[in-house]
């Protein structure tokens, strides 16, 4: 019979580095530190059910491992990605013979989001009667992700990124571990290297130990390990997002809140991140133009003409020239002055449709298309607008029980400081006051 390990490649660095304790672990002191919840309950062995959720190189399956050794259950893995509900009922089967033995059952299941609401289904009972410890891994918020059943039966716990700090601290752990690491490698490893893999890295351990393990096979034993070097052996860095998870929702709610709150620096880096990162620019457009109407309106109607016209120019340039239109529409909505009356007063005439559908239409106001509409009384008593001095006619154009009623109220910001003193003489003219018209040539068909 053969040896494959004489044959077989060593194991990964992120592998052989794992740690196997939770003093081993560097980082998710939140989670762990003496105190904390999950921390105090794998050092007792009665952890229950659990969704780990965090990004990649994070220590999910690590921390999955560790929960297992220190309850001193078997640790059973399983991925959504490739296997199915079939392994997942011989997996249970397989808890149930054990169960009879004695021994409990952790089910570890990576990337448990890969499996719809009704897959997930497959694990209530066995998570309900305790037959085994789910832990559910995932990179995606559970919230949008796992059904409610679930989630009820599980605490979810969120990992961090790694900091800088901690993956440096792991980088030279493994520079110097001679049993795990690669400490009989005796290499030199300039801190500026160390420094940029820990920053290139995002928060991913694994890729940062992936990182040093291919610097070290390329200048080999005894060599030194530079910052060039540890560039050389990264791959182009991508942006941290998923055009269809929670990073894409956090991420246009940043760039949509630096917009309200007139921050173009921030505006322009969030829609850098997005673009980079392969969002559609379309989507984006579509988003700066709500910006437009939702939080700048009427105090500035140009910035919806502007953000438009961004649109028209990138679908005629293209990219990457084409993105320039849209930072210009993103730096003109964030330093544009703000106003979301409009959005405000769309809401409350709504809100005012609904709760009286069938208000009828002033007699005034109707047409009269007919003989016996205009015997009826149809468009009596209507004043047309233009006939009228500064072509304003003072009468009622709401429905009976709505006389008054006012939805629209124009801020103090930009065009809209206008519209209030436009509104406020017609307010006066049509209370029965004479004053001289405030609107000079200029303003009037505003």
């Amino acid at each position: 019979m053969s040896e494959p390990s004489l044959f077989a490649p060593p194991e990964p660095l992120a592998a052989r580095l794992r740690p196997r304790t939770i003093d081993e672990v560097v980082g998710q002191s939140h989670l762990l530190a003496p105190g904390r919840a999950l921390g105090d309950a794998i050092r007792r062995g009665d952890v229950g059910s659990v969704i780990l959720w965090g990004p990649p190189g994070s220590g999910k399956t690590t921390l999955a491992r560790v929960i297992a050794k220190h309850t001193e259950r078997e640790f059973v893995t399983f991925s959504a990605v490739t296997e199915g509900v079939q392994r997942v009922r011989e997996i249970l089967r397989e808890a149930e013979d054990r169960r009879r033995l004695g021994r409990e059952t952790i089910f570890f299941c990576d990337e448990i989001h890969r499996f719809n609401r009704g897959q997930q289904d497959a694990f209530l009972p066995s998570v309900e009667s305790g037959l085994i410890t789910l832990i559910g891994a995932t990179t995606e918020n559970p919230s949008f992700e796992l059904n409610a059943a679930l989630l009820s039966r599980c605490r979810v716990y969120v990992l961090e990124p790694l900091s800088e700090a901690e993956l440096g601290t792991l980088l030279r752990l493994a520079i110097s571990d001679r049993d795990r690491g690669l400490g009989a490698m005796e290499l030199r490893v300039d801190d500026d290297a160390i420094a940029f893999l820990a920053e290139q890295a995002d928060g991913d351990a694994r890729r940062a130990l992936t990182a040093l393990e291919a610097a070290a096979q390329q200048v080999g034993l005894g060599g030194q390990v530079t910052r060039s070097i540890a560039a050389d052996v990264l791959a182009r860095r991508l942006p941290a997002y998923d055009k269809s998870g929670e990073g894409h929702y956090n991420l246009i709610s940043a760039l949509h809140k630096a917009v309200r709150g007139s921050d173009p620096q921030g505006a322009l880096y969030w829609l850098a991140r997005m673009i980079e990162g392969g969002e559609a620019p379309l989507y984006l457009v579509r988003r700066m133009v709500r910006m437009a109407t939702e939080d700048i309106g009427l105090a500035d109607p140009q910035a919806l003409t502007i953000t438009l016209a961004a649109k028209d120019a990138f679908d005629f340039l293209g990219a990457p020239e084409g993105e320039l239109a849209l930072a210009e529409a993103v730096v003109y909505l964030a330093t544009a002055p703000k106003s979301n009356r409009v959005y405000v007063a769309w809401g409350a005439a709504r809100e005012a449709a609904r709760e009286s559908p069938a208000a009828p239409v002033p007699t005034h106001l109707r047409n009269a298309v007919t003989g016996l509409m205009k015997e009826l009384g149809y468009g009596k008593g209507y004043r047309y607008a233009h006939d009228e001095a500064d072509a304003y006619a003072p009468q009622e154009y709401l429905p009976a029980g709505l006389e008054g009623a006012r939805y629209y109220e124009p801020g103090p910001m930009g065009l809209e400081k206008r519209i209030a003193e436009r509104m406020a003489w017609w307010a006066r003219r049509k209370g029965g006051e004479v004053t001289e018209s405030p609107i000079d040539s200029s303003e009037q068909g505003r």
